[in-house]
Order: structure tokens, then C-alpha cells, then sequence
């Protein structure tokens, strides 16, 4: 990897931008999950699979959104000035963070995919007690692929264009290629897997019609896609560069280095653009309920539930089904199902 191939600001615009929207995300993300977190615990008193990974999602949000502070910094003085330790620290908690997004909306995907194809089965396969089981084993499991951040970066003394010395915290290309592939490829292989059995499976039933928890939990999905897919081209591009596996024009390259603070940024909306997607989705609640309008989507009422009336009663199959692609709550109501609280 050559020296240049490793900087976060190659040119004025593109370091400039990254700041703005990391500033952004942060006035955005950091009270918008906040949000979330309280509306889950001190508004609802019975929580949903997907309402405690929604919880979940949001904490992790949350906290990768308060760290932008630190890359806000970094990018507006083009130098890393706090130090080797949080250099390791701050990205490994990063890393961290994004790998419990990914695995979390994988969980929500894999929850979906359980709830359709066995709606009968799903209080026993997907309860809650399982699930949190499941989310801690994920929280473990993110802890512990995220230490090749430890490992992989490092302070390095740079000269910027006016000679002046600056610490730049840079990363080996193999964690870029990890991360991409354990970050974004092979979760994301799940989902889309996920919903293409879903949605095979509403086509075979009666139940076609869009309701707002599929719609919401689809839309996570996508978003999610949308914004990281530019960090992870940049990472590939850059990995196979620097193994010399496939050499880029000249041209080609400066756009991808100029590129790595705005990519990186983006990267980052999609933690604050979940609060957003909910409070899109729960619009019709706010001038009724107020700030409570975000547990009552989450949460779901007899309203919400009222969409049932259309099913067959001679279609034992597709009681269960029906109480999944009817319930507004983002969860599967279940007559079964335990509370997480």
C-alpha cells in the first residue's frame, strides 16, 4: 500500500464535505436515536422480537453516532490529535458498532423469514427469551471480530502540502477487506436471501397487501445498502490495488482516494437515517399521539390489528401469516409470545 493510498483527505472539497455531513449525522443521529431508545423503554410495556432488536439497533446507533465528534475533529484538522490509543480505540469501537447494525438488521431479516415461513412455530423458534439469548451471543461476537481494528492501525507522521507534520491513524488494507466481507458481503447475502423467501411466500398466499412493518423493516434494509455500498467499492478498490491484483488509471485512482473521507461519511447516515425512516412511518400517529408516537408504531394497537378481517377462516395454514403481515408494531404478534420486560 503506497503512503497516499492510506489518507482520509486528499483534497480540500472532499475533506470539507465529509465534515459537514458527519456534523450533520451527529445533530441528527445522536438525539434521533436517543429518541428511539427512550420511546422503547419508558413508553412501551410490552415488547416485540423485532421492538427489542429495533432497541438494540438504535443503542448501537446511538453510540456510533456520538464517536463522529472525534472523525469531525480529525477531518477539520486534517491530522489525528489524540493520540495512538484512541486511534485503536476509536475504530474499534466503530467497527464494532457497525458490524452490531449489520447483524442486527440481519437478525430483524432472519426474524421475518421465521415468522412467514413457520408462523405457527415462531412463539417457539424466535421468542423473545431466545432472542435475547441470541443478541448478547451477537454483541460477543462483534466484540471479537472487531479486534483486527486493534491490531491493523496505526499512527503514521505524514508531511501535509505545506510540509507541516501531521499523525494520520491508518489502516492495513487486509481489515478493509475483512470488513467488507464480514461487515457487509455475507450478512448482506442473508437478507437478501431472507426476503426473497418472504416474498415467494406472500406471492403463494392471499395476504399480498403492503403493510408498514414490512414496508419499515425493508426499508432499514435498503438504506442501510445504499449508504454503505460506496464505503465498501472504495475498500475493494483500494485492497486490490494495493496487492497489485488489478492496477487503476491514474484518473480512476485519484477519485477513489478524493472520494474516502465523503464515502466514509455517508457511511455513517445510515445510523441517522433510521429515526428518520420511523418517523416517516409513524406520521399518522403524531398529531394524535405526540411524542408518543413513536411507541405507539412500535408497539402497535387494536387499530393496527383491525386489518385482520380479510383472512380466510378455512386457511388454517395462514393464521400465523396473517398475524405477522398485519401487525403495524414491527413485531410479530403471537398469542404465545413472552414479553422481554
Amino acid at each position: 500500500m503506497t503512503e497516499e493510498n492510506s489518507l482520509p483527505f486528499i483534497n480540500d472539497f472532499s475533506t470539507t464535505l465529509g465534515a459537514l455531513i458527519l456534523g450533520f449525522v451527529f445533530l441528527v443521529g445522536v438525539p434521533g436515536n436517543l429518541f428511539i431508545v427512550w420511546s422503547i423503554l419508558a413508553r412501551i410495556r410490552r415488547h416485540s422480537v423485532t421492538t427489542f432488536l429495533i432497541l438494540n439497533l438504535a443503542c448501537a446507533d446511538g453510540f456510533l453516532m456520538a464517536l463522529t465528534l472525534f472523525f469531525v475533529i480529525y477531518l477539520a484538522k486534517q491530522s489525528w490529535v489524540f493520540g495512538i490509543v484512541m486511534c485503536k480505540g476509536v475504530f474499534y469501537l466503530c467497527n464494532t458498532n457497525m458490524y452490531a447494525s449489520i447483524f442486527l438488521i440481519t437478525l430483524m431479516s432472519l426474524h421475518r423469514l421465521v415468522a412467514v415461513l413457520l408462523p405457527t412455530k415462531v412463539s417457539l423458534i424466535a421468542s423473545p427469551r431466545i432472542a435475547k439469548r441470541v443478541v448478547v451471543g451477537m454483541w460477543a461476537l462483534v466484540f471479537i471480530i472487531s479486534i483486527p481494528s486493534l491490531v491493523f492501525r496505526n499512527i503514521r507522521i505524514d508531511e501535509d502540502e505545506m510540509g507541516k507534520p501531521r499523525m494520520v491513524c491508518v489502516p492495513n488494507h487486509t481489515l478493509y477487506a475483512f470488513e467488507t466481507v464480514s461487515g457487509f458481503i455475507l450478512p448482506y447475502a442473508v437478507i437478501i436471501t431472507s426476503y426473497v423467501l418472504i416474498l415467494r411466500r406472500l406471492r403463494q398466499t392471499q395476504f399480498r397487501k403492503k403493510v408498514r412493518s414490512e414496508k419499515l423493516i425493508l426499508a432499514i434494509v435498503v438504506t442501510f445498502g445504499i449508504f454503505w455500498l460506496p464505503y465498501h467499492v472504495i475498500n475493494m478498490i483500494q485492497v486490490f490495488n494495493s496487492l497489485n491484483m488489478y492496477r487503476l488509471s491514474s484518473s480512476l485512482d485519484h477519485i477513489w482516494q478524493s472520494s474516502r473521507a465523503v464515502t466514509s461519511a455517508l457511511a455513517f447516515i445510515s445510523s441517522c437515517a433510521n429515526p428518520v425512516l420511523y418517523t416517516f412511518a409513524g406520521k399518522s400517529y403524531i398529531r394524535q399521539n405526540g411524542f408518543a408516537f413513536m411507541a405507539r408504531l412500535l408497539e402497535g394497537t387494536s387499530l393496527d390489528q383491525g386489518t385482520k378481517k380479510g383472512r380466510s377462516p378455512n386457511s388454517e395454514s395462514n393464521v400465523g401469516l396473517n398475524n405477522v403481515v398485519s401487525n403495524g408494531n414491527g413485531g410479530v404478534s403471537t398469542p404465545n409470545e413472552d414479553n422481554t420486560g
